[in-house]
């Protein structure tokens, strides 16, 4: 592959995995464009502590927790003796109403987290 080929391949993979997430919407009577966050299909979202936000999306029984951070996505295994702690290496998430927390290693931390009611 050339490496204008290249160049061009990641351009439009880095194009679809920022639309993802966001969508930008035209508005005809300012003509301004506004941007409008979207939400992952069949997942609850989190806003904790510091305005931090965060999706979980339930798989296999609740036996798996889809985490859908704003870059990337993690599958956490439900644990053996803690039915509301799920985990994968470092990232530990403790669902448990207004006390739900999300860690990610050393660093991250995500407190009071709360789950958001979905506006119909």
């Amino acid at each position: 592959m050339t490496p204008m080929k290249l160049a061009v391949l990641l351009v439009a993979a880095s194009s679809l995995i920022s639309a993802c997430s966001k969508l930008n919407v035209l508005d005809p009577f300012n003509n301004k464009t506004q941007e409008r966050s979207k939400n992952p299909e069949n997942a609850v979202e989190y806003v904790c502590e510091g305005n931090k936000r965060f999706f979980v999306r339930m798989l296999n029984q609740g036996k798996d927790a889809w985490l859908i951070y704003p870059d990337h996505e993690v599958n956490l295994t439900q644990s053996d003796s803690d039915k509301n702690r799920y985990a994968s290496g470092v990232i530990t998430l403790v669902i448990n109403n207004a006390q739900t927390t999300l860690n990610d290693g050393d660093n991250t931390a995500y407190t009071g987290c709360k789950a958001q009611v979905a506006q119909k």
